[in-house]
Parts: structure tokens; sequence; C-alpha cells
């Protein structure tokens, strides 16, 4: 089913669901945003909290530099409208892990504004065509610290080392009409905050989050239904799996005469259903109110220049360059450059395939692009603990390519050697020797092979030269069966079609 005509079958008509996504990154850097403690995942409970995190009094909050660097290449890398001057408000509210009494946040004037992403055509996904998504905003803002409520048979603990991390919250417009687009959009963000790296995009570890926004209307209807938020959502498969339950479950309180409240709730993930956590609160109930310990921020457009020179090519730019330059498939392009490790390989190997080979790139990029999306891959798996990582350097698989392209060895003797390589880091040319890993192209040989295989299949030969064409791969198969596989199968073809006529 096309993305385009997802729909909710209810007992009234059909229903369509209307997805919004508002997105939490931790921003990468070494300190917090308003003080100096370390921001390193699985450090022992309240080992990096300073006396401005912990709230002590007299503490003043000052801005990290990097952490609005960060928020400012991620907007750029959007195409976001930069806000030159933003401030920093106070959301208030009292809870265990959060040692101020408020959130330091962007309510009015965030530090980036308006921009888009655009989600790929995947069929497979149910997603029809691209489609550009609206981001209304990205603001700044603390995190909170984490309760644990399994340290103690009476009592709940509290880690503050998350309590003052900086986080981006990025609210995209309510653009997405299915799970599928929900999916796309949130990997496509992670992509890009990977590739800028302002964000790990680490969804285990709690670095990347969403609050799944999620209402129904009537198909046609132009209002929209009332909303609920799932909170800190840490999956694209849960994201996609709390929209698909949250618009069936809305659908069925509205058919069975019943509202939906504006609520906040939250995602089990054993159960793959929501539950309610609280009604949902309007900005007035923060008593959102300027910060007055901090100074309006105000940005130099050197600054926001600088910060824009620094972007790398991003994912659209490089796909682009991937199918235009390098002349790769579509498909390729794509699965290449979705992560930003699947890249990195795969650039450092064409660069030293180009060099074994003495070729330039788009000569040799859809080898190298199969071999690294499939072949390789395949070796490393089948091998399992067999397999070293330490040994599948750049340089030993672009040699064993080199002698691929030049016809030494063939598909299958590439993937013996590489298995080889692996398990035991020795030289792919060594190998090919000492294992009799390498391809016969001496004519004479081959040569010698056809004639006999020819002589043995008179009635064959005659079958062939009166338009049985399909026997040719019959003789293919006889001589590379006489030559133990190792025959180079262009000099076999040659041959055989000089040979038979």
């Amino acid at each position: 089913m096309s993305d385009s005509t997802y729909r909710i079958q209810g007992a009234t008509g059909e229903w369509e669901v209307v997805i919004g996504l508002e997105v939490h990154a931790q921003v990468t850097s070494q300190a917090k945003l308003f003080s100096g403690a370390a921001t390193a995942f699985g450090a022992e409970p309240n080992s990096n909290v300073s006396l401005v995190d912990a709230a002590m009094p007299g503490m003043l909050p000052v801005p990290n530099q990097e952490c609005i660097r960060q928020a400012v290449r991620t907007g750029l890398a959007i195409d976001a409208q930069i806000n030159k001057w933003s401030r920093f408000d106070r959301k208030n509210y009292f809870y265990a892990d959060l040692p101020q009494g408020y959130q330091i946040s962007q309510l009015y004037h965030p530090i980036v504004g308006e921009g888009s992403l655009t989600i790929d055509a995947d069929e497979k996904a149910g997603i029809a065509q691209d489609k550009v998504i609206g981001i209304e905003r990205i603001h700044i803002e603390q995190d909170a610290g984490k309760l644990m409520h399994d340290q103690h048979p009476t009592m709940s603990y509290v880690d503050l080392n998350r309590s003052g991390v900086a986080l981006m919250e990025i609210v995209s417009r309510p653009d997405m009409t299915s799970p599928a687009e929900a999916g796309a959009y949130v990997r496509k963000l992670r992509s890009i905050l990977r590739y800028v790296g302002s964000c790990d995009g680490n969804m285990e570890e709690g670095s990347m989050r969403a609050d799944v926004n999620v209402s129904v209307r009537k198909v046609g209807d132009t209002e929209l239904g009332t909303r609920t938020e799932t909170k800190n959502v840490n999956s694209v498969r849960f994201v996609m799996q709390v929209i698909e339950y949250e618009a069936n479950r809305q659908v069925g309180v509205l058919e069975d005469g019943g509202s939906v409240d504006q609520e906040t709730r939250l995602f089990d993930p054993g159960t793959g259903t929501t539950r309610t956590m609280r009604s949902k609160e309007d900005a007035h109930d923060y008593r959102y109110f300027p910060d007055p310990d901090l100074l309006p921020l105000v940005l130099e457009q050197s600054f926001v220049d600088d910060c824009k020179a620094s972007l790398p090519e991003l994912p659209d730019a490089k796909r682009a360059r991937y199918t235009g330059e390098l002349g790769l498939t579509d498909y390729n392009a794509r699965e290449l450059t979705a992560e930003v490790e699947t890249f990195a390989r795969f650039e450092q190997l064409l660069e030293e395939t180009a060099k074994a080979t003495g070729k330039p790139e788009a000569k040799v990029s859809t080898q190298v692009a199969n071999w690294a999306l499939s072949v390789a891959p395949g070796v490393m798996k089948s091998l399992g603990d067999e397999a070293n990582p330490a040994h599948a350097t750049a340089a030993a698989q672009a040699q064993i390519l080199a002698m691929q392209d030049k016809g030494e060895i063939s598909g299958g003797q590439a993937k013996e050697i590489y298995e080889i390589v692996l398990k035991t880091g020795r030289d792919p040319s060594e190998i090919a020797e000492a294992e009799g890993l390498k391809q016969v192209s001496d004519t004479g040989a081959i040569e010698a092979a056809v004639d006999d295989i020819i002589a043995a299949n008179g009635d064959k030969v005659e079958q062939y030269k009166a338009g049985k064409d399909k026997l040719f791969g019959f003789f293919v198969g006889q001589t590379m069966k006489a030559m133990q596989g190792k025959a180079n199968p262009a000099v076999v073809n040659q041959i055989l079609k000089d040979k038979l006529g």
C-alpha cells in the first residue's frame, strides 16, 4: 500500500492519521550546557555533577559555546533559519530528578527557526514518492536527571549525571501521515545528525529519543483531531509501533462515541501498547518566563559563517555525487550513504582500489560498491567468531579487488581469499599463490581443454551450429569443470566462440 493511501478502516468509514515528532538529541560536547561537568555515558551515578547541576545556592549558568555551535550547525544542515538573537526561558515544574525546580529551555525565541527534511521514496516501505517534512524549530535546553526505581525495595534513587546535559529539541510540523513516513523521518534525521557530528544518534543509550504526537480524523476532514503525546520513544521501530497502536486506539474511542483526551502517554515495548501518564499541560501550566540569570544569546554573522564552513558533505549531496560522478545505482548510493560508518569505509576502499588498479574511481566504483554492500559483509557474517575484523583493512580488500579486476582471480576465489584474510591476516597475493586460488588465463591450457570437450561432444556441436544457442552454456560449464573452476571465464568464452563459430 502506498503511503498516500495509508488508512485505518473503521466501522463508520476511513480514518487518516496525522503525526508530528519532537526529537530530543543530546548534543555532542565534552561538557554540559551551563556547566563544566562531563557528559560521558555510563559513569558512576552522580559522579558527573557540578554545583550548577545540583542547583546549589548562588550558582550561575554559563552557556557552553560548543553546544551553541552544534545547534547552529544542525540548523544549517536542514536549511533552517538561524536566529542570531535568541533567549533562554525557565520552564517551571517540580520533579525529583530536576534539582532547580525548573528547566532552562527556549520557548519563545529558539536559536533555530523553520527548516525542512526530505524523506526518500521507498516502495518496499510503503512510501510512494519523496516528501518534504517541515521542521518548525530547534531549541536547546537542559536534560533532567534520572530516577531509578529498582535499586531499593521502598525508595527511588536519583542519578543527576544527565542533569544539565545539552539537548536539541527538533520539532517537526504535523506533516507525516503514516508509520512508514515517521520511521523514514527519524532515520533521515539521525543520519544528518551523525554526519554533522552534533549527536551520536545512539537511541539505545537515550542520546536520541522521540516524543510522538498522534491524532486521527475522518478522510476528507481538514481540522486536526485531538492529539496525544507519547514520551521518550527510543527506537525507530518503537516510534512506528506507537503510531500504529495510538491511531487504532483513538479510532476505537471515537467510534464508540467517546472523545480523545489530550494527554501524555508512555509506551510499553513489551506489549506494544501505550498508557496514560498525565493530562497534557499547555505552556501556561509551566509558567514560562525569561531566565534572569542569562542574557539573550546574540550570534555574530562570522560565527554562523564558520559553522556553515565546517559542515561536511551531507547525505543527499553525497548520494547525488555517487549516482552522478561515480555512476552508482540509486539503490547502492542510498545504502552507502545511510550511515556515517558505511560511506567512510566505502570511500576509503574506493580510494585504495583505484590506486591498486591504476584506474579512476568511477571505473571501479560499482565493483567496490557491490563488494562493500554484499560480498564482504556476507563473508564476515558466514565466518562469525572465526573472523577478526582487525584484518578487514581497506588495503587488503583493495588488493583482492585489484586481482579480480585484472582477471587473476574469479569472484568465488575472491571470497575464498577474503575468508582466509579474515581468519589469519595473511597477505591476499600470497594466499592466492600458496593456495592455488588463481584463475588460469593461459590460452594454451584452456584451448586444449576446449578441444577435448568439442571432440567428445560432436553431436552437441552439430546441434549448436544448427541454432541451439543455449548449448553454449553447456560447453562453458564443461570447460570450467575440466579446469577445476580455475579458468578465466572471459578467456573460456572467447575461445569457445572462436572454435564453435
